[in-house]
């Protein structure tokens, strides 16, 4: 256990993984990393047994976190599982924005209730986090926001992703507003933008979406397109996560960490 986190308490939305098992999502990791240094941690899936298995691995490191279930884009069930978290802990110092999810097509392919669909889920709920937690993280004296973003959102990846991409692009400069808006009160507002990660989703999704179910060539085409001449994985976006939240980053805010091994710098 180390002490990076140490007497903090993190409420991190979309703490489970996709699919079933242990597998590791984004969400997962960052609870885990942050249970070794030191924070309890409240951690909410829309998946009851998501959230329940990364609580007993949270345990099983020693750590400690309370698993909640709730569709966190509802503004009432996110208002409880904030309650809840207060209840159990007693405040909320890092706030990690992890939900979000991806349907493909074009502005044509793409219907005007999937479009609205996607911004609900993937931008919407975190305005509604954070105008609930900002506030609260104020009267304590400050916090730490973190956005899971996407690299979708600053580039065309190949697949055609309009409206996730346009979520992400505006997740990214939302948090960049709140930033400067809460600076005044301490509250750190800052994005991880992960690239192309071999998580479970990869297998679980992303290979029946683009690559026909063919999961092993998806596999190798996406180690293929990073400079670094892999996927990074769920522990990459983790530790940035990680940096992002603790007082090493007292004087960050409105920042972006692209982990993406070099992938956004390339022309193709």
């Amino acid at each position: 256990m180390g002490d990076r986190l140490k007497d903090k308490v993190a409420l991190v939305l979309g703490a489970g993984t996709v699919g079933a098992g242990a597998g590791l999502g984004n969400g997962r990791a960052i609870c885990l990393v942050f249970a070794r240094e030191g924070a309890r941690i409240a951690g909410v899936d829309v998946r009851e047994v998501a959230a329940a298995q990364t609580a007993a691995m949270v345990a099983e490191q020693g750590g400690t976190m309370r698993a909640l279930a709730a569709d966190v884009t509802n503004e009432r069930a996110l208002q409880q599982v904030v309650d809840e978290a207060l209840a159990s802990f007693g405040r909320i110092d890092v706030l990690v924005n992890n939900v979000g999810g991806s349907i493909p097509g074009g502005p044509e392919e793409i219907t005007p209730q999937a479009w609205h669909e996607q911004f609900h889920h993937n931008l919407h709920y975190v305005h509604l986090s954070t105008r609930i937690v900002a506030p609260l993280m104020a009267r304590q004296g400050g916090g730490a926001i973190v956005n899971i973003s996407s690299i979708a959102g600053l580039r065309h990846l190949g697949n055609d992703l309009a409206a996730y991409a346009a979520s992400k692009a505006g997740l990214q400069h939302f948090s960049r507003v709140c930033a400067v808006h809460y600076a005044p009160q301490q509250v750190r507002v800052n994005t991880v933008i992960p690239g192309l990660m071999f998580t479970p989703l990869v297998t679980e999704r992303l290979a029946a979406q683009q690559a026909g179910g063919d999961a092993e060539a998806l596999i190798a085409r996406r180690h293929a397109r990073a400079p670094l001449g892999r996927m990074g994985d769920a522990w990459d976006v983790a530790h940035a996560a990680l940096y992002l939240a603790s007082d090493e980053a007292k004087y960050v805010t409105g920042a972006e960490i692209v982990v993406d091994g070099g992938l956004s710098a390339t022309v193709r």
